[in-house]
């Protein structure tokens, strides 16, 4: 299979007020908005896109229906301590402080109204121990 294109798909009972969310924090722009769907992308990056969809909504089948859960989603930018501040003095949660970690990664966690953690990630270069486990290709230049 040769996948062109992927992104996730939130499912929500706000579909608005999630999109608003995303526009308003993450700097995204609505390509297509209807009352049940919502899709999305960012105004600096043509290849970042997410859409919001009504969980109840017809096109999900029956038994699948309702509200995310268990979603992690990662944004990598170029200065993570830039956005935490920004996001921190808007007054969105921070369920982990932004820090740096061994494995190669300076980043913090906050959530959507959904409950859906959003990893704010900037690679750093990890510590000898996890470079170990990289592909060189993989590594922070």
């Amino acid at each position: 299979m040769k996948a062109v294109s992927y992104y996730p798909v939130i499912m929500t009972k706000d579909v608005t007020g999630t999109a608003a969310f995303y526009t308003r924090h993450f700097g995204f722009e609505a390509l297509f908005t209807a009352d049940w769907y919502v899709h999305l992308q960012s105004k600096e990056s043509e290849h970042v896109t997410l859409a919001i969809l009504d969980g109840s909504h017809e096109t999900i089948p029956e038994g699948a229906r309702g509200q995310v859960s268990g979603l992690l989603l990662n944004f990598e930018v170029e200065d993570v301590d830039a956005v935490y501040e920004r996001l921190k003095a808007a007054g969105l949660p921070i369920r982990l402080d932004l820090r740096d970690e061994d494995f190669g990664q300076r980043h913090f966690i906050t959530a959507d109204p959904n409950g859906v953690l959003i990893d704010i990630i900037k690679p750093i270069l990890p510590s000898a121990e996890f470079a170990a486990q990289y592909e060189a290709s993989a590594l922070p230049g």
